[in-house]
């Protein structure tokens, strides 16, 4: 794909090219993320001021910013320093003082002559029931009234950056934008009666009312859907290449498979088996797998990534499966070892602490091609670490590694299937954002026998009735989990908290029978007290949220979590999901501080409603946002300057599946539309993408 076409030349310009733009305005724009006329036609306004003009002020509400004709009555300097300079003007109907501070008589005089009209507009105050207007927006005289615009639109600002300055640099930008080749589908563009590009752009930035700024605006919402798109065939491209990125077909017998099945006291649920068959086929075919495993808490993810590890196997090569943390790592070890045994493969955990020599041992092994199946955390990227034959990698709970290390990953083998698992169900629209080039398989079945988890609200004032109930939980054999509030300010704050509420449960209970883990332990430490839970030395774990993901002790049937409210959705719903393990019924106590806010009431009702990860995680996409739900910072969410994730999730899925025809009818796009989308690519700065194309 050669370079940039030139119709985007003057886009891609200096700042400084545009009117009213020198070196320190342009300077003052990058606190904006604003670099060069292409980003500020994507700047669109946030709001709206409505400056038609109004015959009088009365009945006006105040503070409503008002636009009216009047009559310039008199000048009323300040006698003392500080006091204000009023000029009295005359509307239609009553009479209006303008307030002006630190101003010279002489200016106002020449702006506001006595007797004549003028054309003004700003906020308006009430005082000691006198209508007053603080330094008006605009004071305009007879032949300038054509320079208000009915409706202003208001713009971001920042530190040098006026709103005269922004307005007219805006106008010089979107004066260089020409009528592009439409790159929409014709059928989508059609049903939704949308503007062209550079209509699109002139409506966005010109807003006739307050719905003009929403974004379900036809100029706004085909932006928007400019952006999605762009940013699908990126995803599409990306994907279509790494089909192309010949893999190697890992064919397996199914015998070690099938020995393990039998070992098996259920069925696989048929979800499970669904997805196994899925993952199975993308390994035997000659592409290279790229494949989401998602989840809900509970549903059974670790033995269809072992199937797949199986699958590896039988074919005479080997995988890995990577946690992020030690504690699950190790989890996953004690889980898989009896399958493992069960069918005579060799699985082994590597991780940053093993001894020298036990470690020197197994990295021989593993480069031998004795050891079948590796389970560890980051550790198996380090240098040094070679296998034999690497066929498939595994990497669970995916937000928390980037896309580099999926690929450090892929680069131990040659050609690796990659399949990564997140216990965190994701709303289909950021799911589409964020895995856009995976392929993705979805359990949304329990396993037999887990039973439901019933789950309370409980006010703070009745603690102690909790605390006697635990102590009777515990008589009984039972083990539970307590988790602390989360403290805002600070770790050392939750620190804080977790170890008060230890002292307090040590005191009722006995301290043998509670452990304690949080972040600030050294690991060793912090892997000692969950040893110690897990295998029913302490009975009760008091912790900050360092037990969320993965850990499993089927004999906890009992989640107290405190101060429920400070929790997120999808965070109360996965801290649940450590009970509900074992055979016996399990509960989840809310504890909360009334009174509640309206979003922590909903929040409670969603979880005693429903266990379905899915619906919580529409539900608390809806309540908190996108960047909150994955959490930005390292999400790898798309920041879109005009598309909104939340409200316009149907135009991510449109967008999606248009991405994905438009590459099955036209690979290289060279049709006039394949064409038309370049430009598209090149104006989104979708350099990825360009590459890949120019690759391909």
């Amino acid at each position: 794909m050669s370079g940039r076409p030139e119709i985007l030349f003057p886009l891609f310009s200096d700042l400084t090219s545009l009117p009213g733009v020198g070196d320190k305005i342009a300077t003052s724009f990058g606190a904006l993320k604003v670099t060069k006329p292409r980003d500020l036609i994507f700047t669109l306004p946030h709001s709206v001021v409505d400056r038609r003009v109004v015959p009088t002020v009365q009945g006006q509400p105040a503070l409503k910013t008002v636009t009216v004709q009047v009559t310039v009555l008199q000048h009323v300097p300040s006698r003392t320093r500080g006091k204000p300079y009023r000029v009295i003007v005359k509307d239609a109907q009553t009479t209006i003082e303008l307030i002006y501070f630190h101003s010279r008589g002489e200016y106002l005089d020449k702006l506001l002559p006595v007797g004549e009209q003028r054309l003004i507009s700003g906020k308006l105050e009430v005082f000691d029931h006198r209508a007053q207007m603080v330094h008006p927006d605009y004071v305009l005289g007879p032949d300038e009234h054509s320079d208000l615009p009915s409706f202003e639109a208001v713009y971001p600002l920042t530190a040098g950056i006026t709103p005269k300055v922004m307005v007219k640099a805006v106008a010089g930008a979107l004066d260089r934008v020409v009528a592009l080749p439409e790159w929409i589908e014709p059928s989508v563009f059609r049903d939704r009666n949308w503007p062209d590009f550079a209509t699109a752009l002139q409506q966005a930035h010109a807003p006739q009312s307050p719905n003009d700024i929403s974004a379900h605006a036809p100029a706004r919402e085909r932006l928007a859907y400019d952006e999605f798109l762009a940013h699908q065939l990126t995803k599409a491209i990306a994907r279509s290449q790494a089909r192309v990125k010949t893999g190697r077909a890992t064919v397996g017998d199914g015998q070690l498979q099938s020995k393990v099945m039998a070992q098996l006291p259920y069925r696989p649920t048929g979800a499970q088996a669904r997805a196994i068959e899925e993952i199975g086929a993308d390994m035997a075919s000659p592409r290279r797998m790229n494949r989401l495993l998602q989840g809900d808490v509970g549903a059974g993810k670790t033995l269809v990534g072992f199937m797949a590890l199986l699958q590896a196997v039988e074919a005479g090569g080997q995988g890995v499966l990577m946690a992020p943390t030690e504690i699950l790592a190790r989890q996953h070890l004690e889980g898989l070892r009896p399958l493992a045994h069960s069918s005579g493969v060799r699985l082994e955990m590597l991780t940053g602490r093993d001894k020298t020599g036990e470690r020197r041992q197994k990295l021989a092994d593993l480069a031998s091609g004795e050891i079948n199946i590796l389970v560890g955390t980051h550790a198996v990227f380090q240098k040094g670490v070679e296998f034999c034959d690497l066929r498939l990698s595994i990497i669970d709970e995916q937000h928390r590694f980037g896309v580099n290390q999926r690929l450090a990953l892929g680069e131990k083998g040659t050609k690796v299937d990659v399949l990564v698992m997140t216990a965190t169900p994701i709303p289909r629209s950021l799911e589409l954002a964020q895995y856009g080039d995976m392929d993705v398989s979805v359990l949304n079945e329990k396993p037999p026998g887990r039973k439901p988890i019933i789950t309370a609200a409980v006010p703070l004032a009745r603690l102690s009735d909790v605390i006697t109930k635990l102590k009777a939980a515990i008589a009984s054999g039972r083990q539970a989990y307590w988790v602390c509030p989360l403290v805002e300010e600070s770790e050392f704050m939750d620190l804080t908290a977790a170890e008060e509420r230890f002292k307090v449960l040590c005191a009722a209970l006995g301290d043998a029978h509670v452990g304690l883990v949080h972040g600030q332990l050294p690991p060793i430490e912090k892997d000692a007290a969950m040893a110690a839970f897990v295998a029913g030395k302490t009975q009760v774990l008091v912790a900050t949220t360092v037990i969320e993901v993965g850990v499993d002790v089927p004999n906890a049937t009992i989640m107290v979590i405190e101060r429920a409210e400070n929790f997120g959705l999808a965070q109360l719903h996965q801290l649940r999901g450590r009970v509900g393990r074992g055979k016996a019924a399990s509960t989840c106590l809310l504890i909360y501080q009334p009174p509640l806010t309206q979003s922590g009431e909903r929040r409670m009702g969603i979880l005693r409603d429903t266990e379905d990860g899915f619906r919580i995680a529409e539900e608390d996409l809806k309540m908190r946002g996108a960047g909150n739900v994955i959490g930005t910072a390292q999400s790898g969410l798309p920041q879109f300057k005009v598309a909104d994730l939340e409200t316009q999730t149907s135009l991510m899925a449109i967008a999606h599946q248009d991405a994905r025809m438009l590459l099955q009818n036209d690979p290289g796009l060279t049709s006039p539309r394949g064409k038309a989308t370049r430009t598209l690519l090149w104006l989104m700065e979708q350099d990825i993408a360009i590459t890949l194309i120019s690759v391909g």
